[in-house]
């Protein structure tokens, strides 16, 4: 196949366990999914090997329909799911992600394969970037405690 790859990594506060969930999790990634001028996003997906998804961004420019299917599931180390965009002609590309616990943190490898040539690598970078940073948000407001310990007071 065709196309460009890109590789955006990421230190999360979580455990890998939990960056897993996060990934088959509609609601939440109804939060985190959004990136540059997205306002809203509607989500669907069957959290399953083979499970499908929809993810349906809408912004002031208009509305951007994703949509895949889950190709790997190996809790809680990799995911793996085909991309299909509107905004790239509903050329199927391929999303692996790559998740290994560092201490109290997860780091996150997520790569974007066979991304249409005629498009920017920098624009898809930036986006997925943009959306980790939002998923490491929502951990950090849900833990703020990370290295102390989740749900134990910090000690003296």
């Amino acid at each position: 196949m065709n196309g460009q790859t890109v590789t955006v990594k990421r230190l999360l506060p979580a455990s890998r366990e939990e960056v897993f969930d996060a990934w088959l999790d509609a609601g939440g990634m109804r939060e985190w999914m959004r990136p540059g001028p997205v306002s809203d996003c509607a989500v669907t997906l069957e959290p399953r090997l083979g499970g499908r998804f929809s993810i349906v961004m809408r912004s002031p420019h208009g509305e951007i329909v994703n949509r895949g299917e889950i190709l790997a599931l190996e809790r809680p180390s990799k995911l793996q799911f085909s991309w299909i965009s509107s905004r790239w002609d509903n050329q199927e590309t391929l999303v692996t992600i790559v998740l290994r616990q560092a201490g109290a943190q997860c780091e996150l490898i997520l790569t974007h394969e066979r991304f249409p040539s005629e498009h920017s690598s920098d624009q898809l970078m930036s986006g997925w970037d943009e959306m980790l940073g939002k998923l490491s948000r929502r951990f950090r407001s849900t833990f703020p405690s990370v290295g102390q310990g989740r749900g134990q007071a910090p000690s003296d």
